[in-house]
């Protein structure tokens, strides 16, 4: 009988797509997949290390399955947390088999079950992917970053941005695309820098362009992840609203409004900056939705700071936020500064801004009730017997539950 897998991931879009890369090899490998850790031969825990919270939970995970694996069976950390940490993680963590970093990731069978050095190398941006799950996929269309925030550690193990050429993306999105994928979703550290490391920079809108064109394979929708906020502009924004495709979906990186603040987070912009740019959006295509993620107590900010991120959430009126604790990470910029601000404010400030969020999508939600939508099915519930319920992904939205009204397919009509 042939050894059999489990992947458990952890962290953002592109440690998914990392995943399934990892487990075309290990199919290619001659393994089979298990649906649950504790019937797998091998187990692999692929890490986030973004913050704190992110690598204790990395952690958790792993000694969990640790304890729930079979007799016998191998347990293998890779991933972020595998990268940045290497030796010490190996030595913090003697329940894992193997730690092992992102050059060896596609080559698990020869590292850890084998015990042999692969043969020739296993680009995981380039390896290709297993059969498709779902009728939507994540597709990576660079490595790495390179920006220098000063509270972001990921260009220390992620490495310089890795752009892949036009013709490498398009041949896997067409890939996925005729194999049921009507929904993919481009993501990379920074999107909207793709292509710059090639020489080519601007790519991004030429790289919608072409994967438009694969409408008439199927291909319905394309959503964009993580927009660092300089970018968001002419061609791009444009190339966005014009084609088919292109949900009208803006995932900004703003971590803050406070110009003070972002210059010392080595970022560009202020809330001023970032309101002109969504209300430009709206004026040319009301229905564009807008998503964003914001640090707080970042060292030095001040109540002054903070009433200006306050004010940007009420004027901006964002359809989704996050709110974040700073983590200080070391190796970065910010890890030095001593300015830090007390847990208790920063608790103080979370709250605040929750505050002034929720209600904000609270009512983006309420006014979608009574309308009919196009829903892309993830999954049908079937405890309902009086009515098909489906969970999927509708055009302006990350995802939502809805009652379809008409018969299930991978599309349908459905009420909110």
């Amino acid at each position: 009988m042939a050894e059999r897998f489990y992947v458990e991931t952890l962290g953002c879009p592109k440690n998914a797509v990392d995943s399934d890369k990892v487990v075309a090899s290990l199919l290619a490998d001659g393994l089979t997949p298990a649906d649950r850790a504790e019937d797998a031969d091998l187990v692999v825990v692929n890490t986030c290390a973004f913050i704190d919270a992110a690598r204790k939970e990395s952690i958790d995970v792993a000694l969990a399955l640790s304890d729930v694996r079979k007799p016998g069976a191998r347990l293998v950390v890779t991933g972020c947390m595998a990268e940045r940490y290497g030796d010490e993680l190996s030595a913090a963590l003697p329940e894992a088999d193997a730690v092992v970093g992102f050059a060896d990731e596609g080559a698990l069978v020869d590292v850890v079950l084998r015990g042999r050095k692969p043969t020739g190398v296993r680009d995981l941006l380039e390896l290709p992917r297993p059969a498709p799950r779902s009728p939507w996929a994540y597709v990576k269309v660079a490595e790495g970053c390179d920006r220098a925030c000063a509270f972001c550690a990921i260009p220390s193990f992620r490495g310089a941005q890795r752009s892949r050429t036009i013709e490498s993306i398009e041949t896997e999105v067409a890939s996925l695309v005729d194999r049921g994928v009507v929904e993919i979703v481009l993501v990379a550290q920074d999107l909207a820098w793709y292509g710059r490391d090639i020489g080519a920079p601007g790519s991004l809108a030429p790289l919608l362009r072409r994967l438009d064109r694969l409408s008439d394979r199927g291909l319905a929708r394309i959503r964009l992840l993580y927009l660092y906020p300089s970018e968001v502009k002419d061609p791009l924004v444009a190339t966005m609203l014009e084609l088919p495709t292109v949900v009208p979906y803006f995932d900004l990186s703003l971590q803050h409004a406070s110009a003070s603040l972002l210059r010392g987070m080595k970022r560009w912009g202020s809330g001023e900056r970032f309101l002109t740019m969504i209300d430009g959006i709206r004026a040319q295509e009301p229905d564009a939705v807008f998503r964003s993620s914001f640090i707080v107590g970042f060292p030095g900010e001040t109540e002054a700071a903070h009433d200006a991120l306050l004010a940007f959430l009420a004027a901006a009126e964002l359809d989704w936020a996050g709110f974040f604790s700073f983590s200080r990470e070391d190796g970065t910029a910010a890890a030095s500064l001593t300015n830090t601000v007390d847990d208790r404010l920063i608790g103080e400030w979370l709250r605040e801004c929750d505050d002034v969020q929720d209600p904000i999508t609270r009512a983006a939600r309420d006014e979608l009730v009574g309308t009919e939508v196009d829903v892309l099915i993830d999954e049908i519930d079937h405890t309902d017997a009086e009515h098909h319920v489906a969970i999927g992904r509708t055009t302006p939205s990350i995802a939502g539950a809805a009652r379809c009204v008409r018969p299930i397919a991978t599309w349908c009509s459905a009420s909110v």
